[in-house]
């Protein structure tokens, strides 16, 4: 009696498999991803087959594994397999075993010989296996856009068949392009970066800027839930808070209020240069796309980007404010964005604020700030850092 159970799920890679030299690192990452994400099914086991990666469930839930899959970068696709003795009757009656079961549809069978020493040649086994499906369900063939595509894949001994794959996220698995430091804010444009960045390979740290009491903790807890939103990518993402009120009311005291968005941006990056130093991140990283608002113009960034060493990298540089939206939809961030409580950013707004300032007159402005670079400094001094994780937990 056949065992139809699914024990294997297939996974492929995706931009990993063009790597040389640092192809074994990049998928040694890659399974220690894996095995964070399924970290609640600990009893798969992983297997590195060099242009793939074997998955045995060993009882695991099979759907649980699949659904975090879903969330782990560096996988082009996975295809929950069955295990046959290579044999074409039971390659046949193994994958009728589970087409059976399928609402009518369309299917094409394709099949790949591992090795060609086999008393039968790749057609045979197509042949074999659509005419079984053919003759016992109500499935039709369709070679060109077929709903269901069989893969069997035929080794010496064994052979996996698989009648379902799903797409993976593609990118790089997260680590191993470094790590850096995201500018929480609390808007759309923020997590979409970060998800980009993690899509990239890079780990990622969160800073977030608060003004009490002119930011309620309700801004705060939504930025909490947005990072919450990404951990399924990146299991474990530290959140550095900075009490932010008095540098904010340092700037915006003496200085022509136009200039008041750069003036706040270039403190943020000061502050975030001095944490990513301690910290070792290679990088900070914003919500920036171009013209999207003055403070984002090419004059603006270029006068804010001159107060770190550290590169900016802007992950939505190029995209409109719709692309954003519809990303930020499909990675479940855009609900918690849009709820009604403000940054520290909005509440000091102004009705027409300088969109191309030049570094001499923003540099003049902030001179007026006498105590800002100290207050920079103590801003920084009292971070507290939180873990968010995917567990739900938060630890100081």
């Amino acid at each position: 009696m056949l065992n139809t159970n699914i024990e294997y799920i297939l996974i492929r890679f995706g931009e990993m498999s063009t790597k040389k030299k640092n192809r074994k690192i990049f998928i040694k990452i890659l399974i220690q991803n894996i095995k964070k994400a399924c970290h609640d099914e600990p009893s798969i086991t992983l297997k590195d087959q060099f242009d793939r990666i074997m998955l045995t469930l060993n009882g695991a839930n099979q759907q649980v594994v699949l659904d975090h899959l879903s969330k782990v970068f560096g996988i082009a696709s996975y295809t929950p397999v069955m295990v046959v003795p290579t044999d074409i009757e039971q390659m046949a009656a193994m994958t009728l075993s589970q087409m059976i079961d399928e609402p009518s549809s369309t299917f094409k069978v394709e099949t790949r010989r591992k090795v060609k020493n086999l008393p039968f040649i790749s057609d045979d086994v197509n042949r074999a296996v659509a005419g079984r499906i053919l003759a016992n369900t109500s499935h039709k063939v369709d070679i060109h856009h077929p709903s269901i595509k069989i893969r069997i894949e035929v080794g010496p001994l064994k052979t996996y068949i698989g009648i379902k794959t799903y797409p993976g996220l593609q990118g790089m698995p997260v680590g191993v392009g470094g790590k850096a430091l995201i500018l929480m804010s609390g808007g759309i444009d923020s997590p979409v970066a970060a998800y980009l960045m993690m899509k990239r390979g890079v780990e990622i740290e969160c800073v977030h800027f608060q003004t009490p009491p002119y930011t309620s903790p309700q801004a705060l807890e939504k930025v909490r839930q947005l990072i919450q939103k990404l951990t399924p990518y990146q299991t474990k993402i530290p959140l550095h808070i900075i009490n932010f009120t008095q540098v904010q009311l340092e700037i915006y005291r003496p200085i022509d209020k136009r200039y008041g968005v750069t003036l706040l941006r270039r403190a943020f990056m000061k502050i975030a240069t001095s944490i990513a130093q301690q910290s070792h991140l290679l990088a900070l990283v914003t919500g920036d796309s171009i013209g999207q608002v003055a403070s984002q113009t090419l004059e603006s960034m270029a006068t804010i980007g001159v107060v770190t060493q550290i590169p900016i990298i802007r992950p939505l540089i190029t995209y409109d404010k719709i692309e954003i939206i519809e990303l930020a939809k499909r990675i479940g961030t855009y609900d918690i964005s849009i709820q009604p409580y403000e940054d520290c950013c909005s509440l000091f707004a102004v009705n027409e604020p300088k969109t191309k300032p030049r570094v001499y007159f923003t540099e003049l402005e902030e001179a007026k700030c006498h105590n800002l670079e100290g207050l920079i400094v103590e801003a920084t001094a009292s971070i507290v850092t939180e873990l968010i994780q995917t567990t739900q937990e938060t630890y100081l």
